[in-house]
């Protein structure tokens, strides 16, 4: 995200970005950042909860003016829980069962290339990206 970012401000458009990963976050160094302490999948906040949502969205969108220096990271006060037991479980494998049981592991593998949902989609994104109309591969050359 903080690459596209990047890109993006170098043609004139403010960008922020919204993170769950600090430490991702910090390493592709957007422009502006804000980081919310939820788990990964829930960074516009809790399902469900569409006042939470709004605060957060508006919180993001202010500190496209509250961030002056490039680079900046800041931290949104929202709490996913209390406290932070929910970390000690979060993108674990889950047990299924009692002891000795199996462990369900439902996690997406990675991939170095890109994935695509069928070769349609395939062919049209290596068109797209060679023709230079791909408005989000400006990070990518053909």
């Amino acid at each position: 995200m903080g690459l596209i970012a990047r890109e993006i401000e170098a043609r004139g458009i403010a960008t922020i970005c919204l993170s769950s990963a600090w430490s991702i976050t910090r390493s592709v160094n957007p422009p502006r950042a804000v980081f919310l302490d939820f788990p990964l999948g829930h960074t516009a906040g809790k399902r469900d909860d569409p006042a939470l949502q709004r605060k957060i969205m508006i919180d993001t969108l202010s500190m496209l003016d509250g961030i002056q220096i490039p680079g900046t990271l800041r931290k949104l006060p929202y709490q996913w829980q209390s406290d932070d037991a929910w970390k000690d479980t979060v993108m674990r494998p889950q047990s299924v069962g009692g002891r000795g049981s199996k462990v369900r592991d439902d996690r997406v593998a990675r991939h170095e290339l890109p994935q695509y949902q069928n070769e349609a989609d395939r062919l049209a994104a290596e068109r797209l990206l060679r023709t230079g109309q791909c408005p989000g591969c400006v990070f990518l050359s053909a």
